[in-house]
């Protein structure tokens, strides 16, 4: 569910959401079954009390680390400006949520969305928009009120699209192209930007389609 589902590859990664589940997994297959068998002594009175508390605590931070891991999943995969922008559950913006279109009112419990935003309409809207992104932290891709179908800016994709050869300044060559020769519809590039690792949004020109998102870096 984590890995093919919520966090599909690599935004696993980019993410760092590994670490996090690792944990979980530490605690609930190895930490547990250790407490168990350092409080467990035959015949002893109290074990049943015990072992229950372990298991307890092991619900607990099952319960607690998939919450976690759930609610800072990516459900929004937003074109903004010059590329894209990974926006997780827990960093929506909810404030104007009423103003968004149905279909972004909600993320969805499956697979991240691409989306599109919809520009400053006129200066003064822009200047709001540059004022709360630098002093209050909330960037557009966090605003679901400006969101739209992702079909409706391709003109603006291949407009800012990137040469695959410019990939060589900030990756090394031969795993560049071990990756582009699984994906040769791909011709063009886009970054993402994440919050642990930035990646690549392989591209294609012609159709302004995301062919997929890879390991690679989009720069220093």
């Amino acid at each position: 569910m984590v890995f093919w589902v919520w966090y599909p590859t690599p935004l696993s990664s980019a993410l760092g959401v590994t670490h996090i589940l690792f944990i979980l997994l530490v605690i609930d297959l190895v930490l547990g079954p250790i407490l168990g068998f350092m409080v467990y002594k035959e015949g002893k009175k109290s074990l049943k009390f015990d072992l229950g508390v372990i298991i307890s605590l092991q619900v607990i931070a099952l319960i607690y680390g998939i919450y976690s891991i759930e609610r800072a999943r990516p459900v929004w995969l937003v074109y903004y400006a010059n590329g894209y922008e990974i926006v997780q559950k827990n960093a929506i913006d909810n404030t104007h949520i009423d103003k968004a279109l149905k279909e972004y009112q909600k993320p969805s419990w499956l697979r991240p969305q691409f989306v599109a935003i919809q520009t400053a309409q006129n200066i003064d809207q822009h200047n709001d928009d540059v004022f709360e992104e630098v002093l209050g932290g909330i960037s557009l891709a966090q605003k679901p009120e400006r969101y739209l179908d992702i079909n409706q800016v391709k003109l603006q994709i291949r407009q800012k699209v990137r040469k695959l050869s410019e990939l060589k300044k900030y990756n090394d060559e031969s795993k560049i192209t071990v990756t582009l020769n699984k994906y040769p519809q791909a011709n063009a590039w886009l970054p993402l930007k994440a919050n642990a690792v930035d990646m690549v949004v392989l591209i294609n020109k012609e159709a302004a389609e995301v062919i997929k998102i890879v390991d690679l870096r989009p720069w220093h």
